[in-house]
């Protein structure tokens, strides 16, 4: 297959300028679909066509699959970049996308089902070698005397999680048997109401795990790599603030043995494009949660550390190549930090969507800003409030914490509230720098643990 003339974009904020500016520097062009909120964002008056796919609200637009197709339709891209979130990981748009005549830039739409199901997930990774945290043989059955035992057999506390879950969404930890079936009925009802998809099944819940996650790249010819993993354990409420790579603290030789499982997993399961292994790593052990199928936001790190571009990766691989290199080329070097920038009360986290007045952003060595906003831009109160991400590089993790240190008390940003006093305490604090906290560390700081 001949490498694409156009690629449409169907997605939004600095992702879509992210993905745009890769095809350009490929010599690329790109079509960028955007909302009426959208119509005077940067990236769309950079694409080389735009389309206005519909009105503000998402599933008005960005997730209105005919809308998107139609606009590949009438501009005749050859290919479509779904970035994340959105419909990155909708199986049936993917589907729809390559029945259309189109490229989908990513994984085929049965792989994107295989892994979007936490249960039949599991399952392959089970059989491809990937470990797994112990818990129910798939979907919890009907009846509760075999929910009750399953429950004894894995040992309190557990987590009841809904089998078409993400984001944080259709979880709830159980510490006692005295609540485990009304907790079960609860998070069924949840899990119908949010996804479609009543099933749920059981894990045993980790007290003080870390976050590690493994990206891959897999080709249509049957080759795999990792390109080494990140810490993303800075998170409240599921949602990541802060991710690095490498991770702390952590043994080289035992990353590589469970990233040689994930790329042996790519290759068992025909995996095609850019992925991420989700585990959550305690004691020395890795467990598998889930795969995304899909482009991460924190992919920055990764490319900082590898000097490898991951979305023209993405954008080969779709075009029929096979990966330029091989394991052994894959060299890792020094560190990289991202903070995500978010139109948010620091503390709280309430949206704080608005006109943006001043916004400066720092320089310097190992500095980078993936960002759509610029000074006189309007946030939406739409979409996620991600407006952009710091990312920083040093040779050693205590220069890529000073440099992001710095970067932050240069940012400036009024007219709406933003993370980054948060983001500065912790660039500040102890534990941080000590590195390997776990996934409940910025809650428990915070005060909001277990709210």
């Amino acid at each position: 297959m001949a490498m694409f003339d156009k690629i449409l974009i169907a997605n939004r904020g600095e992702i879509a300028l992210r993905v745009q500016r890769a095809c350009r520097e490929l010599g690329i062009r790109t079509v960028a679909v955007h909302s009426e909120a959208d119509r005077d964002a940067k990236y769309v008056k950079l694409a080389d066509e735009s389309v206005c796919i519909g009105s503000a609200p998402s599933n008005q637009s960005y997730l209105n699959i005919p809308a998107v197709i139609s606009a590949a339709e009438v501009t005749d891209a050859q290919a479509i970049h779904p970035g994340y979130g959105f419909l990155s990981e909708n199986a049936d748009f993917a589907e729809r996308v390559e029945q259309s005549g189109f490229v989908f830039i990513g994984p085929r739409a049965e792989t994107i089902r295989l892994m979007g199901d936490k249960v039949s997930a599991k399952d392959a990774m089970r059989k491809a070698g990937v470990p797994c945290v112990p818990g129910s043989n798939g979907a919890l059955p009907e009846d509760p005397a075999e929910i009750l035992k399953t429950a004894k057999q894995i040992g309190y506390p557990v987590i009841i999680k809904a089998a078409g879950g993400g984001g944080g969404r259709g979880m709830r930890v159980v510490h006692t048997e005295a609540a485990l079936l009304t907790s079960v009925n609860m998070t069924k009802a949840e899990a119908q109401a949010a996804f479609g998809n009543p099933m749920v099944y059981m894990e045993k819940y980790l007290e003080k795990p870390r976050h590690i996650e493994i990206q891959v790249l897999a080709d249509q010819h049957g080759n795999a790599v990792f390109l080494g993993e990140r810490d993303c354990s800075m998170q409240r409420r599921h949602q990541k603030i802060i991710e690095e790579a490498p991770a702390p603290l952590l043994n080289t030789r035992l990353r590589d043995k469970i990233g040689e499982r994930c790329a042996d997993a790519c290759r068992k399961i025909k995996y095609r494009g850019a992925g991420t292994f989700e585990f959550l790593y305690e004691n020395g052990e890795f467990y598998f949660i889930e795969m995304n199928t899909r482009l991460q936001v924190e992919h920055t790190v990764t490319e900082m550390i590898t000097g490898i571009d991951l979305v023209q990766q993405q954008i080969f691989v779709a075009a029929g190549e096979k990966l330029a290199f091989r394991q052994k080329d894959v060299q890792l070097r020094g560190h990289a930090i991202e903070c995500r920038l978010n139109a948010e009360d620091p503390y709280n986290f309430v949206p704080s969507p608005g006109k943006i007045h001043t916004f400066h952003m720092p320089g310097g060595p190992g500095v980078r800003i993936d960002t759509h906003a610029y000074a006189g831009y309007t946030v939406p109160p739409h979409y996620d409030s991600m407006i952009g991400k710091l990312i920083t590089y040093g040779e050693t993790r205590d220069q890529a914490i000073a440099r992001m240190r710095i970067a932050l008390s240069e940012m400036m940003i009024d007219g709406i509230n933003t993370n980054i006093p948060l983001h500065a305490d912790l660039m500040a604090d102890a534990g941080f720098h000590l590195g390997g906290t776990s996934i409940h560390y910025l809650e428990q700081k915070l005060g909001i643990y277990n709210k």
